[in-house]
């Protein structure tokens, strides 16, 4: 039936993150795909895919931290760097699975503070 759900979500994000290769992601999103931001809202895969097009989304980094799977969600926490803003947020983010799809996304996000220290690496933030 399924794949490991979350080897999607890391498929994407590495499409998405690394490349900027919003295409790759389509095939992975239901049509009727709803993301309910704060960062994108959309109710299509064809909505989220032009409103994601328009973030210099190559430049950015993640580094994520805790990425859990449970019956059909995928839940993700994250730091992530916003060159056009030169800071990185927390992020945590929650994909809903229909079969093999993403049908729902939502995520939320705060700036962490310039003064905070540098992560260490077993820890979930900052």
């Amino acid at each position: 039936m399924t794949t490991d759900r979350k080897h999607r979500i890391r498929t994407a994000l590495d499409a998405l993150f690394g490349e900027g290769d919003t295409d790759a992601i389509a095939p992975l999103l239901k049509e009727d795909f709803v993301d309910r931001g704060p960062g994108v809202v959309a109710s299509s895969r064809d909505e989220w895919i032009e409103a994601v097009r328009r973030i210099p989304s190559a430049d950015m980094k993640i580094e994520i931290r805790l990425l859990l799977e449970d019956g059909d969600h995928v839940s993700m926490l994250s730091r992530r760097w916003l060159p056009w803003e030169g800071r990185w947020i927390a992020v945590a983010d929650v994909w809903r699975f229909e079969g093999d799809l993403i049908a729902e996304h939502v995520e939320v996000f705060q700036p962490i503070p310039e003064a905070a220290p540098a992560p260490e690496p077993h820890s979930l933030m900052p």
